[in-house]
């Protein structure tokens, strides 16, 4: 990977972003799978760090979170026993916080579905807002605590839990990859004086949409699921840094960093590449040969 040229990465990691296979990649850029995957790693954890530091002390008014189902390594179903409950061995849940004003996701985690992750979520996405907020999830419980031990009183909270039909187990076969009919929708105050006509978790679903078209890792019924769960983790860290820092968004005409006051220009994928530094060579007759007597 250090061999690729600053183009070429940049090449792989706009391959990436847009929904490509890893092995899809090496056949187009023809490079060897494992250069693609060192690539993602590298960049992935540059990401994910850099996007730490940077959204601290955000504007933002409004936050709708959100969890999104994957897998890695097999189905949940086919998990061996030693590895039940084990991270990275079957579920697997991203969740993702965005702002509907700036459309800026300032945080995200990949993890379980349990009260310990909401907790860790919640206080991390708590740590990045500057002012006090209102905010709107689905009607996932560990939430109500989680938000209650970060945020305490200062802050506005409504869920909105929304209502299926019940299809028969010979329909629910048939309509296994399709949502259920949708009844109805109730919105619950938790805490705070929250805006009745703004609890909503349209964008934030509307994100999970944005993410499985974005990676290859989150297409369902196909074999580009994660392998491991690092890898996953990097994965989600380059897509929001492109979706937060590189991508112009249609309706704001500017990125959601820059939205945000949080970047000044749209970044290129050459700068994303350049977050990972150059490796350092080592200067000739550095090393001396030991004693042989």
């Amino acid at each position: 990977m250090n061999k690729l040229n600053i183009e070429k990465r940049a090449q792989i990691l706009g391959l990436l972003v847009e929904g490509n296979s890893m092995r899809a990649i090496t056949r187009l850029v023809g490079c060897s799978i494992n250069t693609v995957t060192a690539l993602l790693i590298d960049v992935g954890q540059a990401c994910s760090e850099y996007q730490d530091k940077a959204m601290r002390n955000l504007p933002c008014k409004r936050i709708q979170c959100d969890e999104i189902w994957s897998f890695c390594y097999s189905k949940e179903k086919n998990v061996s026993e030693e590895n039940k409950g084990v991270l990275g061995h079957g579920d697997v849940y991203t969740w993702t916080a965005i702002c509907p004003d700036t459309k800026l996701v300032p945080s995200f985690m990949v993890g379980k579905r349990d009260a310990e992750y909401a907790t860790a979520f919640i206080e991390d996405l708590a740590s990045r807002l500057a002012n006090r907020v209102q905010l709107t999830t689905d009607g996932h419980k560990p939430y109500i605590e989680a938000v209650e031990g970060a945020f305490g009183g200062e802050i506005d909270y409504a869920m909105l839990v929304k209502h299926y039909s019940n299809p028969g187990e010979a329909l629910q076969a048939q309509k296994r990859y399709s949502p259920s009919q949708f009844v109805s929708a109730e919105k619950r105050r938790i805490s705070g004086d929250p805006d009745v006509k703004k609890v909503s978790t349209s964008h934030v679903e509307r994100q999970n949409l944005t993410m499985r078209m974005g990676m290859r890792r989150f297409t369902r019924l196909t074999n580009g699921f994660s392998k491991k769960i690092e890898n996953l983790e990097h994965a989600v860290a380059l897509h929001f840094m492109f979706y937060n820092f590189g991508r112009i968004h249609k309706t704001l005409r500017v990125t959601p960093a820059m939205e945000a006051g949080i970047s000044d220009h749209v970044w290129t994928l050459e700068e994303v590449a350049a977050l990972v530094p150059e490796p350092v060579a080592a200067k000739r007759g550095s090393y001396k040969m030991k004693n042989s007597n």
